[in-house]
């Protein structure tokens, strides 16, 4: 998987994740949507040679974002949004992205999380925790974007273990299939640390 941190940044092979500091504090839902798909139609614009009028995003049933125009480019599409970052996943294979800030001041909500999750945080220094579970949740929201199921898959159903620094994988009863995936931790204009997660499924 790539990494990129501009629009103007092309990848040379898919799949690929941009993660773009725009500087912007959305207010609301409807901001933070606009400002994902603004985003992301640059980004695909540039990585197809398209003009950006040329891209165009919609959604399927259960909102999860598709690339309606151009006609058949044949990628799939996710993005997320968090402090001003936006992140855009394109892959030829179902994709999900996800961002997630890291809070040193609140308690990881340990009863939401599959018990292998919750005693790998419990066994963690106190101080570590935020980062983890911020890598964690990253990385699980990022798995049921590619499901396209959100989290109406419920969270605790399914586990994540952090492998290394920039590696997850994913142990789910109702896939049985290896799943790995890539998260990586970025700074926000030195203000805020954000930890970011992408999975492709088979």
């Amino acid at each position: 998987m790539i990494w990129l941190t501009s629009p103007d940044m092309t990848a040379a092979t898919l799949p690929a994740a941009w993660l773009i500091a725009t500087g912007a504090q959305p207010g609301n839902l409807t901001e933070r949507s606009q400002l994902r798909r603004e985003t992301a139609r640059e980004v695909i614009a540039r990585q197809l040679g398209l003009p950006v009028k040329a891209v165009t995003i919609g959604h399927d049933g259960k909102g999860r974002p598709l690339l309606t125009g151009p006609d058949g480019a044949g990628l799939h599409l996710s993005l997320a949004t968090r402090a001003g970052l936006v992140a855009v996943a394109l892959a030829r294979r179902p994709v999900g992205i996800d961002v997630e800030r890291v809070d040193a001041a609140a308690a990881a909500p340990l009863e939401v999380l599959h018990p292998e999750e919750a005693a790998m945080l419990r066994g963690l220094p106190e101080s570590s925790r935020p980062l983890a579970f911020a890598r964690l949740w990253a990385a699980k929201e990022a798995y049921v974007k590619a499901l396209g199921s959100g989290f109406l898959r419920a969270p605790e159903s399914f586990a994540v273990t952090l492998l290394a620094a920039d590696r997850f994988a994913v142990a789910d009863p109702f896939n049985a299939g290896a799943i790995e995936g890539a998260v990586r931790t970025i700074e926000n204009g030195g203000q805020e640390i954000l930890a970011a997660a992408m999975v492709i499924l088979d």
